[in-house]
């Protein structure tokens, strides 16, 4: 069974410099019925206007990531790190026992286009870390690419939890299939276009999700892009 979470029941909020929707409760969103699936807490929208941005705040005992659709994101953090993030790039902060960090729009003329999204980690208090994903040239032509894990195949960028995550590029008309093994949890979150999951239609900002064992069959009616998370 497919349950389909439509772009617009979202929660929204538009700051003028940001302008959020999510998928789950967040800051002064509160939907009883969705604050999170499985151990996937957070997934927003987020489009920021040029130069604006997140001021250096503290987070803790969250895996938390970030996928640029378009423009730029700027971060930096207590650990050390510092880098711009471009298109179909990921970067993948452990909280942990806890880190500050600030995430802004770099350009003065582009806005940024982005999904952040938090998951639970294994356990508490663990040590903070950070880590990328970026896309390779033989990627461009992977409809459906390993982009983060528990044990980092594949090149993937690792995470503290049982999840494997995939960033899905599909042309208009092209077919791709997920396994989803028993007890496991899948939420596709689609970013662009038009697709069919298991013949649910989605547009861009919609989410579909599902528990139940079995073979997802997913066709673009558009070119579509999106993310792709198998929990357990």
């Amino acid at each position: 069974m497919i349950t389909v979470r439509k772009s617009n029941d979202r929660g929204h909020a538009n700051h003028g410099w940001l302008d959020s929707k999510f998928s789950f409760s967040f800051a002064e969103y509160e939907d009883p019925k969705h604050v999170h699936f499985r151990s996937l807490r957070v997934i927003n929208e987020d489009r920021i206007a040029p130069g604006g941005g997140f001021p250096t705040h503290p987070h803790r005992d969250m895996e938390i990531f970030s996928y640029v659709l378009e423009g730029a994101l700027q971060h930096a953090d207590s650990m050390g790190n510092g880098r711009v993030l471009k298109p179909g790039q990921i970067q993948l902060m452990s909280a942990g026992q806890g880190v500050r960090h600030s995430e802004y729009n770099p350009s003065q003329s582009e806005p940024t286009h982005m999904l952040q999204m938090w998951i639970f980690p294994e356990r508490r208090g663990l040590t903070p870390s950070y880590t990328e994903w970026h896309p390779k040239p033989e990627h461009d032509t992977q409809a459906k690419v390993l982009v983060i894990s528990e044990d980092g195949r594949e090149d993937s960028a690792v995470i503290r939890q049982d999840a494997s995550i995939y960033r899905l590029k599909i042309k208009a008309g092209e077919e791709i299939t997920h396994d989803l093994a028993a007890g496991r949890g899948v939420w596709l979150q689609l970013a662009k276009g038009s697709l069919s999951v298991n013949g649910n239609s989605l547009v861009a900002g919609d989410g579909a999700s599902s528990e139940t064992a079995g073979t997802l069959t997913i066709k673009a009616d558009q070119d579509a892009e999106g993310i792709l998370f198998d929990l357990g």
